[in-house]
C-alpha cells in the first residue's frame, strides 16, 4: 500500500552545563510548545540531541527549526550591569554546523528568537548584542509575556503568510539582528526600528524574533502551517504489509 510521509521537523536540544536541575549532570531540554507547534501544523517534531555527526542528522529531516536559547557572545567588553547568559560553546558549534547542513540541502529553516539571530550570522549577517547599549532610543524588548507591535514588510513572503501588515508579538531578547547579510532581507521591523524578521528569497527560510509557539493565535498557526507545508516532500513511502509482517511469527 501507498503511505504519505508525513513530514520531520529536526528541533535541536538546548544544553545545560549549569547543573541548573541537578549539580554535576548535564541535560538537553527544550520549550515543549515548539513540538506542539509543529504537531498542530501538520509535521513530525524530532527531538535532536548535540552528537557528533550533525550532518547525518540534517540529512533525515525535511525541515529544520531553530528554538530560542541563550546569549551569543559578544566581540567586546560590555558594561558591567549588561548580563549575558551566554549559550554553551558545545550547543554553538552543533547548531552552526547543522543549520549550515540544513541550508545546504535546501530544506525548510524557521529560526526564532536566537534562532533567528544564528541563521542571521550563518549567512553573512550582524548582531546588536545589547540593544539597551547598542540602540539609542530602543525600546524595551524584555517584556517577559507582554507585547509590543511590528510592522511587515509589504509583499515579504512572511505578510502574505500571516495575512497582514502588522502584529502584536512577545518579546524576550535583549540581542538582535543588526544586518542581515546577502542572503536575507528584512521582512518585519518594531517602532523602534530593530529588525524582527528576516527571509530568504528562494524556498521556505525565515527568522522571526518572537515566540510563536506560544501565541495561539491565528497568525502563528498559519506561520508553522506555511513552513511545514513547505516541507511536504510530495513522496510517498511504499511499504508492503503481509499476513506474517502483521502477526507475531510463530515460534
Amino acid at each position: 500500500m501507498i503511505e504519505r510521509v508525513t513530514p520531520t521537523v529536526g528541533l535541536p536540544l538546548c544544553l545545560d552545563e549549569l547543573g541548573r536541575w541537578k549539580r554535576g549532570r548535564t541535560y538537553h531540554y527544550v520549550d515543549s510548545a515548539y513540538a506542539r507547534a509543529v504537531e498542530r501544523a501538520g509535521g513530525t517534531p524530532v527531538y535532536l540531541p548535540l552528537s557528533a555527526d550533525p550532518a547525518a542528522l540534517a540529512a533525515r529531516i525535511d525541515a529544520l527549526l531553530l528554538p530560542g536559547g541563550d546569549d551569543l557572545a559578544p566581540p567586546r567588553r560590555y558594561p558591567e550591569q549588561v548580563h549575558f547568559e551566554l549559550v554553551p560553546a558545545a550547543q554553538l558549534a552543533f547548531d552552526r554546523a547543522l543549520l549550515g547542513a540544513a541550508l545546504a540541502r535546501g530544506i525548510p529553516v524557521l529560526g526564532i528568537c536566537y534562532g533567528m539571530q544564528l541563521l542571521a550570522l550563518e549567512l553573512g549577517g550582524e548582531l546588536y548584542y545589547d540593544l539597551a547599549t547598542d540602540v539609542a532610543g530602543a525600546a524595551a524588548h524584555q517584556l517577559g509575556a507582554g507585547r509590543h507591535r511590528v510592522r511587515l514588510v509589504r509583499d515579504s513572503k512572511l505578510a502574505e503568510i500571516v495575512g497582514g501588515e502588522e502584529l502584536q508579538v512577545s518579546s524576550r531578547h535583549h540581542q538582535a539582528v543588526r544586518a542581515t547579510g546577502p542572503d536575507l532581507c528584512v521582512s518585519a521591523r518594531s517602532d523602534d526600528g530593530v529588525i524582527e524578521a528576516v527571509e530568504r528569497a528562494d524556498g521556505f527560510c525565515v527568522g522571526v524574533q518572537w515566540h510563536p509557539e506560544s501565541h495561539g493565535d491565528a497568525e502563528s498557526e498559519a506561520l508553522f502551517r506555511a513552513f511545514v507545508a513547505a516541507a511536504q516532500p510530495g513522496r510517498s513511502r511504499r511499504t508492503t504489509r503481509t499476513a506474517n509482517s502483521a502477526a507475531r511469527t510463530p515460534e
